[in-house]
């Protein structure tokens, strides 16, 4: 694969940071804007006396990323607290150390947003831009957020390889790539742990969600989670 370590752009940026601006700011979801709110009000003791994010997230990484990873939503502790994808969690644990590993990423940890982390040639984002209570956002806040991740697909000119983490991504990723008119073949690709789908000019790749539960049990090791990504590196050569 190309080093993409020098090639971003100020266009580039700027633009997916206008992006971010408007995700920043959205109000859309009354029940999601309740819990972020509510869960930073409220922290667990190891947290106590940190200023909470409490926002709506964006994407993070490359914007001349070959790969997007899309996640289900930020944790009401991890992301909704740092205010990045998957930083400050166990799940941020286990994926920047995967990223690292593949070489994604110049460190294999990611605990706080001005922690030194830099994506190369990846872009972390989700389907859910708002921590949702239990994990579960409903339909219509699924569907409010789709138009943010369209577009940061759409922004990020040069990936053509996504891989979804857990259903909930593998279903936004298709739900968004077909706002964008890409329509994948029938019947509907089925999420699965290595499943690939061909949907227009991406590849979509399942991957297992490193949430504690899938780590904890074994379902989700780390040569899984590596195999992943060394798939996702064969498809953008």
């Amino acid at each position: 694969m190309t080093d993409r370590r020098q090639r971003t752009t100020p266009t580039e940026t700027g633009t997916l940071d206008r992006l971010a601006g408007q995700i920043h700011s959205c109000q859309r979801c009354p029940r999601l804007v309740e819990w972020r709110e509510a869960s930073a009000a409220a922290p667990p003791r190891r947290f106590q006396g940190e200023d909470y994010w409490a926002r709506p997230v964006a994407g993070f990484g490359d914007p001349q990323a070959d790969l997007a990873i899309v996640g289900l939503a930020p944790a009401a502790h991890g992301a909704n607290r740092t205010g990045r994808m998957f930083t400050g969690d166990r799940s941020g644990d286990w994926l920047y150390a995967a990223l690292h590993r593949a070489g994604y990423a110049n460190r294999p940890e990611s605990v706080r947003s001005d922690d030194g982390l830099r994506l190369y040639g990846a872009y972390v984002t989700a389907a859910v831009r708002c921590a949702p209570p239990a994990n579960r956002p409903t339909p219509t806040e699924r569907d409010n957020c789709l138009p943010y991740l369209a577009r940061e697909l759409e922004l990020l000119g040069s990936c053509r390889t996504i891989v979804a983490l857990g259903a909930f991504g593998w279903d936004g990723a298709l739900r968004a790539l077909r706002q964008l008119g890409a329509k994948a073949s029938r019947p509907r690709p089925r999420f699965g742990h290595g499943a690939e789908a061909e949907i227009a000019d991406w590849k979509l790749l399942g991957c297992y969600h490193p949430s504690q539960q899938n780590t904890f049990t074994g379902r989700l090791t780390e040569p899984m989670l590596d195999g992943v990504f060394a798939r996702a590196r064969e498809l953008g050569s």
